[in-house]
């Protein structure tokens, strides 16, 4: 417990002291709401394309807003400590327990960050439901803190990493859910990140409901990504001192 505190604690430091991050937390999401609701509200209606109220857009810029920011942290987490990893494993460390810092630590961030999307959101368009919002913007964020976890494991160069993350999250903000931009996707855009969190926000804002049953889905999705990540991670150490409880 003493070793997973200290990481915890290492990992919230290093990204404070870096002011990029700061920044990407607290400036960025002003800038993509409302910078994302103008365009999508501007958007022409066209047989394929419906026209977009703002608000909906401004929703639009919330999600894709906390998704990026948390998946490029997922990302940049797990690359700038594949080497001090590597040591730590080397002196003892057990890779689960590095593992669960990484991933406690970006969750952390990320709910710091749906706080602000939530802060930005509230005050720009009105919600039925605020408490569900603020949790189904730190849940759609958690997924791609740890799917960006999962490709920086995967594929440990930052460059090609942050296009993956970044090319997947423009088209998962733009397909998933109840998207206005399409009036026919594919059946397999469900399966996509924000399919079923977006189907969460909308209805939280708009409503003040939600469905249990995309609720069930996120979950389970979060466990998915998990398994995923642990294996992969587990691996790329294994051979660096291999893996004990």
């Amino acid at each position: 417990m003493n070793r997973f505190v200290v990481g915890v604690r290492a990992n919230l430091q290093t990204f404070v002291r870096t002011p990029l991050n700061v920044v990407l937390a607290l400036v960025l999401p002003l800038v993509v709401i409302e910078g994302w609701g103008q365009a999508m509200a501007g958007l022409p209606s066209m047989p394929t394309v419906e026209g977009i109220p703002l608000d909906l857009g401004r929703l639009l810029g919330a999600i894709f807003g906390v998704a990026i920011i948390a998946g490029l942290m997922g990302l940049v987490q797990m690359i700038s400590a594949r080497e001090a990893d590597r040591r730590l494993v080397q002196t003892g460390y057990a890779p689960r327990t590095l593992l669960a810092t990484r991933l406690a630590t970006l969750a952390g961030v990320t709910i710091v960050v749906a706080g602000v999307n939530f802060g930005v959101l509230w005050l720009t368009i009105d919600v039925e439901a605020p408490l569900f919002v603020f949790a189904f913007l730190a849940l759609a964020g958690v997924v791609y803190a740890f799917l960006g976890a999962l490709v920086g494991a995967v594929l440990p160069r930052l460059f090609e990493g942050s296009l993956v993350v970044v090319f997947l999250a423009m088209m998962d903000a733009f397909l998933s859910g109840d998207s206005p931009l399409a009036a026919d996707v594919p059946d397999f855009v469900q399966y996509f990140p924000l399919y079923h969190p977006k189907e969460l926000l909308q209805s939280a804002v708009f409503d003040g409901t939600f469905a249990a049953g995309d609720l069930a889905f996120v979950g389970g999705y979060l466990l998915v990504l998990l398994v995923l990540v642990t294996a992969v991670f587990g691996a790329t150490m294994r051979t660096a001192g291999g893996w004990s409880a």
